[in-house]
């Protein structure tokens, strides 16, 4: 075998890069750190809504082209 012991020194190196980058997930809360849980649910709601809207504007114009 060529490789040596170079599987396990990666291996190790490998698992501490995942343990150092989970780390930093938890440490800055992930994509929407400060952002309180009531301020997402109502700008995930108004999203929605503009997609149901421009939905119903599209369906209305290819009701009308027929």
């Amino acid at each position: 075998m060529t490789r040596g012991n170079q599987r396990e020194v990666d291996r190790e190196r490998a698992k501490k890069r995942a343990e150092k980058a989970g780390n930093k997930k938890k440490e800055t809360g992930g994509k929407n750190a400060g952002q309180q849980l009531t301020n997402k649910m109502e700008s995930d709601a108004e999203i929605m809504r503009k997609k149901q809207e421009a939905a119903a504007l599209k369906k209305q114009q290819a009701e009308g082209k027929k």
